[in-house]
C-alpha cells in the first residue's frame, strides 16, 4: 500500500494558514483581555483576580487559562468561571459583550441588586450561572429575548420575586432551568422544550403544574402551593354560588347562637367572678422528663444559645443591628453584625442544610457548642428553620489566612514572615487535634480545612472555622464544594476517611510555605484536577530551586532547615495512598518539634552541599510517596 505525502507546496500553504490563525488569535486575545480588564474594574473585592493585570496577547496556553477564572476550549478563550471569590459590584454586560462568551458563572459570590440588565447582549451564551448571590427584584419579562443558543440558566438561591419571565419560553435549546430558593410567584408557564429539566422548589408559586412538566421529579416543585402531577391532584374549584350559599348558612347559625347566648346571660342573677385575677396569672417554665429534648417546644423564630457565658440577645436585635457583608462562600453569605452593646458577631446563613431533621440538627449544634479551645472558633448561638439556618459566632478582627497570603497589601505592610507562619501552622495542628479528640465518631472532624477557614486574631493566633459541618450539610452540596471531597481518595474511590483531613492539612502547609493558591479549590465537584502537591512534588523531583518558598517570608539561611522539615511534613500529609499517609498524631508531633531557627545539625541533615538555592536540598528518599 502506498502512502501519499503532502507536497512541499501543501505544507507551506498549511503553515501559512496556521500562522495567520495564530496571529489573529493573538490579536483577538489582546482585545479580549482589555475588555476583561474593563469588566474587572466594575467589580469589588477582586483579590482573587490578582493576575488580571495588563492586557495579554494570550489568554490560553495549551488549553490552560493564563488568567484565573477563564475557560479555554481548543486553546481558545470561551468563558468565565468566577465562583466563590467574594466578588461584588456590578456585572458590566457591555464589556462582556465584547468577548466570545459561551459560558458565564459568578456563583457563590456577593452580587446584589436587580437582575443584570441587557443580559441578552451576550448573544453567544450557552450557559448562565448566577446562583448563590443576593440578586433581588423582578426579572423583566423580555430579559432572555433573542438568546436562542442558551442551554442552561441557573438563578437559584437569590431573592428574585415576581413572575417567571415569559421570554424563557422562546429559548429552543434550553435543557436546564434552576430557579429554586427564590420568591417567584404566580403560575408556572407552559414550558414546551422537549428535554428540559427544571427546579422550582421553595418559591411562592401556585396553581397547576403544566402537563409538559409532569414527568419531572416531585422535589423540583416542593415548597410551593402547586398541584397536579408529579404532585397531588388539584382539587376542583367550587362555584361562587355554592360558596355564597355556605357562607349564608354559617353566618345565620352564628347569629342565632349569639342571640341565644345573649338571652341566657341576661337571665343570670349574679355576674361571674374569676377565682384568680388576671394580674396574678403567670406561665410557669416547662419541665422536661429524662431524655426529652428541650427544643421540641422552642418558639419559632428564637435564637438558641449554646454558649453559657456572654450576652443574650433576640433575633430581632440581630436583624436591626448595623451589618456589613463579609463575603459569600460555598455555604452561603456571612455578615458582621454590631449590636447596640458594641459587641460584634458574625452571622452565617446556610441554605444547604435542608435534608437534616430538627432534632438531629439541634443535637449536633449543641455538641459543637460544647467545644472550647484557643484555636477553635466557638459557636455562640444558632437559628433553625427548615429552609435555612443561621450560625452566630464571635467576630475575629484580623481576617483569614487566605486574605493575608493572597490579598493585596499596602506597600508598607509586610508579608507573613517564617516565625508567624510557623506559629500559625502549629495552632492549626493543635486545633485539628482537639477536634479529632472531641469528635471521635465523626469521619471528618473538620471536613473543610483551607486557608479561608483559618482566621487570625490580633496576635496572628489561628482560629479554625467551618468545622464539623459534614453531618448537617446536604451531601450533594458537600461533595461539590467541601475541601475534603477534593482529596485523592474521594476523587478516585468515592470515599473519605479520618485521614482525609490530614490531606487538607498537608495542602494548607504547602500553601503556607509557597504562597500559591491551591487551584483545585476553585473546581466544583470531585473530578480530578492538578493540585498544589503535584506542583511541589515536580519541583522537588526535577529541579530544586528556591522558587518553592514564598519570597514574602523574608528567607534567612538560619531557618531553611526548619522550613524544609515542614515542607516534608506537608508532602507526607499529602500522600495519595491513604494507607501510606501520615496520621494526624504523627503529623502534629512532627510539627510541634519545629523551631524558628536551625542549629547546625538541623541544616546539615537536609542540605548536602552549598546553600538551598544552589543544590538539590531534598532527595527522592525524603519524599517517597506514590500516586497509586
Amino acid at each position: 500500500m502506498m502512502i501519499a505525502f503532502p507536497s512541499t507546496r501543501s505544507w507551506f500553504l498549511a503553515f501559512c494558514l496556521l500562522s495567520a490563525c495564530a496571529i489573529r488569535a493573538l490579536s483577538d486575545d489582546t482585545a479580549y483581555s482589555k475588555s476583561l480588564l474593563k469588566f474587572k474594574r466594575s467589580l469589588t473585592n477582586t483579590t482573587m483576580l490578582v493576575n488580571w493585570n495588563d492586557p495579554t496577547d494570550k489568554l490560553c496556553s495549551w488549553n490552560t487559562p493564563i488568567w484565573t477564572g477563564c475557560l479555554c476550549l481548543n486553546d481558545s478563550f470561551v468563558g468565565l468561571r468566577l465562583e466563590g471569590m467574594g466578588l461584588g459590584g456590578k456585572i458590566d454586560i457591555d464589556s462582556l459583550s465584547e468577548v466570545p462568551l459561551f459560558s458565564l458563572s459568578v456563583m457563590n459570590n456577593n452580587f446584589s441588586g436587580p437582575f443584570p440588565s441587557d443580559i441578552n447582549k451576550l448573544g453567544k451564551l450557552r450557559s448562565l450561572y448566577l446562583g448563590y448571590n443576593r440578586f433581588s427584584g423582578e426579572i423583566p419579562d423580555d430579559a432572555f429575548s433573542g438568546m436562542k443558543p442558551i442551554r442552561k440558566i441557573v438563578l437559584n438561591n437569590n431573592f428574585f420575586d415576581g413572575k417567571i419571565p415569559m421570554s424563557l419560553l422562546k429559548l429552543p435549546r434550553l435543557v436546564g432551568l434552576e430557579l429554586q430558593n427564590n420568591e417567584f410567584e404566580g403560575r408556572i408557564p407552559d414550558f414546551w422544550q422537549a428535554n428540559l429539566t427544571v427546579n422550582f422548589s421553595n418559591n411562592k408559586l401556585e396553581g397547576p403544574i403544566p402537563a409538559t412538566l409532569s414527568h419531572q421529579n416531585a422535589s423540583s416543585f416542593s415548597g410551593n402551593a402547586l398541584c397536579g402531577l408529579p404532585l397531588s391532584p388539584c382539587k376542583p374549584r367550587k362555584s361562587i354560588t355554592k360558596i355564597a350559599l355556605i357562607l349564608t348558612i354559617v353566618l345565620g347559625i352564628a347569629l342565632a347562637a349569639f342571640i341565644i347566648l345573649l338571652f341566657i346571660s341576661r337571665r343570670r342573677s349574679k355576674p361571674l367572678k374569676y377565682s384568680k385575677s388576671v394580674d396574678s396569672f403567670h406561665m410557669e417554665e416547662p419541665t422536661y422528663s429524662k431524655g426529652e429534648k428541650p427544643y421540641k417546644n422552642a418558639e419559632h423564630g428564637k435564637l438558641y444559645f449554646v454558649r453559657k457565658d456572654g450576652e443574650r440577645f433576640e433575633l430581632e436585635e440581630l436583624l436591626r443591628a448595623s451589618a456589613e457583608v463579609l463575603g459569600s462562600g460555598s455555604f452561603g453569605s456571612s455578615y458582621k453584625a454590631v449590636l447596640f452593646s458594641g459587641q460584634s458577631y458574625v452571622v452565617r446563613r446556610f441554605r444547604q442544610m435542608s435534608n437534616v431533621g430538627k432534632e438531629e440538627f439541634y443535637e449536633h449544634m449543641r455538641r459543637i457548642g460544647r467545644l472550647s479551645h484557643p484555636n477553635i472558633l466557638s459557636l455562640v448561638a444558632f437559628y433553625y428553620r427548615k429552609e435555612e439556618k443561621l450560625l452566630i459566632t464571635d467576630f475575629v478582627e484580623n481576617g483569614s489566612l487566605a486574605s493575608h497570603l493572597h490579598g493585596k497589601r499596602n506597600s508598607n505592610q509586610p508579608g507573613l514572615d517564617w516565625p508567624t507562619r510557623l506559629r500559625i501552622i502549629k495552632g492549626v495542628a493543635r486545633g485539628l487535634a482537639y477536634l479529632y479528640k472531641e469528635l471521635p465518631t465523626i469521619t471528618l472532624p473538620h471536613g473543610h480545612l483551607k486557608s479561608s477557614n483559618v482566621l487570625l486574631n490580633s496576635t496572628y493566633e489561628p482560629i479554625l472555622a467551618d468545622y464539623a459541618l459534614v453531618p448537617v450539610i446536604n451531601k450533594d452540596h458537600a461533595q461539590q464544594f467541601m475541601v475534603a471531597y477534593k482529596s485523592p481518595e474521594s476523587t478516585q474511590n468515592d470515599r473519605v476517611t479520618r485521614n482525609t483531613d490530614v490531606w487538607s492539612l498537608g495542602i494548607l502547609i504547602l500553601e503556607l510555605l509557597t504562597g500559591r493558591f491551591p487551584a483545585n479549590y476553585l473546581k466544583q465537584g470531585r473530578g480530578p484536577s492538578a493540585d498544589l502537591a503535584t506542583w511541589v512534588n515536580s519541583v522537588v523531583r526535577e529541579e530544586w530551586t528556591g522558587e518553592v518558598f514564598d519570597k514574602d517570608m523574608n528567607l534567612a539561611r538560619n531557618c531553611e532547615g526548619q522550613m524544609l522539615r515542614l515542607l516534608k511534613i506537608g508532602m507526607c500529609c499529602c500522600e495519595w495512598n491513604v494507607e501510606k499517609r501520615w496520621d494526624l498524631r504523627e503529623a502534629v508531633e512532627k510539627i510541634e518539634e519545629l523551631k524558628e531557627r536551625d542549629s547546625d545539625d538541623d541544616y546539615s541533615s537536609y542540605a548536602s552541599e552549598g546553600d538551598l538555592y544552589s543544590s538539590r536540598a531534598l532527595t527522592d528518599d525524603d519524599f517517597s510517596f506514590s500516586r497509586t
